[in-house]
């Protein structure tokens, strides 16, 4: 089934292989993803060829300086002839919510987004409402400008479950983009899955088995970003100033099992834990200006740690 899914999405996405998986994982685990990457590399083509193959709603929402959060959530209005107030529905009401350079709105803006992503409800005036299930937010962020931008607080970048870093296709990905637009077109996606069909998956990635040394692993990566020095890491030490939070050590938990239903597999293995790390825990680690001074990423600081730490 998740090769369905995979095959519907790739009618219309050339490459992105990291991305349509982080996807995957993401709405399985009842996550939400950032996505930091420059334009035009299909980031809304990718969630909504999703949604369609799906069968689930979609909507996007481009993030401006002027934007307000009832833009998002929606408001209250007077309906003047039965002399009350109704609520309108904003675009945060769907299943897959694409959330278009968010670094662009203010905080009160991101706030309301955030509030909803944790709580998976707005309230509207004296009324609160839940929203759609399933529920995703993809959000993108463009490191190419920074005029005009609102950088997302350490406990905000914490609600997201994964990040991507999306790049350019390579040469023969970036062919293949030309030839299907000059010549054959891109295909229609069909819905290969219902409802009943996408919680029966959730349900199986719930069963994935994971040992509880493989468990123990993974607190032990976490707890190596916040307490370097008594895991041999001395050398790095400097480069932290904080570590994951404790819902990096979930949802470390949860993308490694999905990861593993994603592969065709029961269990987790060691393989899986290390290949979501970098997702989950990227944008969870806050580095020193000596880090910043040297070129050190969150990425360096990961693998040093998966090297150091013998997996089970």
């Amino acid at each position: 089934m998740i090769q369905k899914i995979k095959n519907e999405i790739k009618k219309v996405i050339v490459g992105q292989e990291e991305l349509i998986d982080s996807m995957i994982v993401a709405l399985l685990s009842d996550g939400h993803i950032l996505v930091e990457g420059v334009p035009g590399v299909a980031k809304t083509t990718a969630v909504k060829s999703m949604s369609e193959s799906l069968g689930l709603n979609f909507k996007r929402i481009q993030f401006t300086p002027d934007l307000l959060p009832s833009d998002i959530t929606g408001n209250e209005i007077l309906d003047l002839k039965n002399n009350e107030f109704k609520i309108k529905h904003g675009p945060i009401f769907t299943n897959l919510l694409l959330a278009d350079e968010i670094n662009r709105a203010g905080a009160k803006v991101q706030s309301a987004l955030l509030e909803a992503m944790a709580e998976k409800q707005v309230t509207i005036g004296e009324e609160t409402l839940k929203l759609d299930y399933p529920f995703m937010v993809l959000a993108t962020a463009n490191p190419v400008e920074q005029d005009g931008t609102y950088e997302l607080p350490e406990a905000s970048l914490d609600r997201f479950m994964l990040k991507v870093n999306v790049g350019y296709n390579n040469f023969d990905e970036e062919f293949e983009v030309v030839q299907r637009v000059a010549f054959k077109g891109f295909e229609t996606i069909k819905k290969v899955l219902n409802k009943e069909q996408f919680n029966d998956m959730k349900t199986k990635v719930h069963d994935v088995h994971i040992d509880d040394e493989l468990s123990k692993y993974i607190l032990k990566i976490i707890f190596a970003t916040r307490e370097p020095e008594n895991y041999g890491l001395e050398d790095i030490a400097q480069y932290i100033e904080f570590g994951a939070s404790p819902r990096g050590s979930i949802d470390l938990y949860k993308a490694s099992k999905a990861y593993a239903f994603l592969n065709d597999k029961d269990f987790v293995t060691p393989y899986d834990i290390a290949k979501v790390a970098f997702l989950v825990l990227r944008h969870r680690l806050i580095l020193t200006y000596e880090a910043q001074a040297e070129g050190i990423s969150s990425d360096d600081i990961i693998k040093k740690i998966l090297e150091k730490i013998p997996a089970p």
